[in-house]
């Protein structure tokens, strides 16, 4: 039987991203990122906040721990992943993690809290680099109807 593992989360990281290295020399990066939606409860909303723990892998790990930090805006395409891990107690732990497959910067140039201009990094299939891509955010702008389209 097939199934689809798919997440797509918008939000904002909780703490700077803390890059590691693997035995083979992989960058790894992990941080936290905070989702939130409004509820209704009576006349009255209330904000509910999530928390997800992401991991970067490659290329696209490393631009994470340059151009994110605590309270930056990116959009995570991933899946989530679980595993068990004991920890400095002896206790058996399971954890569930969203394994990035792209990241998309969101904090405008205006509001960036990196100081950077909005990127988009997606793994490249054949050899797991991290691709830049152009956003729409940096999209050729037009004066008028009368400039041409680039297409």
């Amino acid at each position: 039987m097939s199934g689809l593992n798919k997440v797509m989360l918008i939000g904002r990281l909780g703490r700077d991203p803390e890059i590691r290295y693997s035995s083979n020399n992989t960058p790894i990066c992990n941080f936290s990122l905070a989702t939130s939606e409004r509820i209704r409860k009576g006349d009255n909303f209330e904000e509910k906040t999530e928390w997800h723990r992401i991991v970067v892998f490659g290329n696209q790990a490393e631009n994470a721990s340059k151009f994110l930090k605590k309270g930056s805006l990116v959009f995570v395409d991933g899946k989530i992943q679980s595993r068990t891990y004991q920890d400095k107690d002896g206790n058996e732990r399971n954890v569930f993690e969203i394994i990035a497959n792209s990241l998309n910067f969101l904090d405008s140039k205006e509001n960036s809290y990196s100081g950077q201009p909005e990127r988009t990094y997606q793994q490249n299939p054949k050899d797991g680099e991290a691709v830049p891509q152009q956003s729409a955010g940096n999209a050729p702008k037009f004066d008028s109807e009368d400039d041409e389209l680039p297409f």
